[in-house]
């Protein structure tokens, strides 16, 4: 996670907090001068990081159009970019890559499934891609 001159509003964070959704912390990247401009934070389970998008779309960033937020899950040729856009953190399309998702389970019992991040450019034949109306709408993150 990238945003500029956001150290006070990632502080909370950096630690355990058990009411959160999600699980984990951020651990700052080491900027230049002795201040933060990344976080990183690895998630161990699916489950763990339900809830995500939404909290930090909650929090008060003093430059909204810094934040990027990258995230990659196992499966993943590459990480993908999430953005601000009107007051929503949205997956931002990068050139030579699509999301694939699978089909909507038929209840909500099963986590929400983010589909997979390949890349488009590579010689291996890419799996069908499922209408935007079967596909599962509640956010894996």
């Amino acid at each position: 996670m990238l945003a500029r001159w956001s150290d006070e509003v990632m502080e909370p964070l950096t630690r355990d907090d058990p009411e959160r959704t999600w699980q984990g912390r951020f651990v700052p990247i080491a900027g230049h001068e002795g201040y933060e401009f990344g976080w990183a934070l690895e998630f161990d389970k699916v489950h763990a990081r339900k809830g995500l998008l939404k909290h930090l779309e909650s929090l008060p960033w003093p430059h909204p159009h810094t934040v990027q937020i990258l995230l990659r899950d196992q499966d993943d040729d590459c990480f993908g970019m999430w953005m601000f856009q009107e007051g929503r953190l949205v997956e931002v399309a990068l050139a030579r890559t699509e999301r694939f998702h699978q089909p909507a389970p038929p209840d909500d019992d099963s986590e929400p499934d983010p589909g997979v991040l390949l890349r488009t450019d590579q010689e291996t034949a890419l799996p069908e891609q499922t209408p935007e109306a079967r596909r599962d709408t509640r956010s894996p993150w």
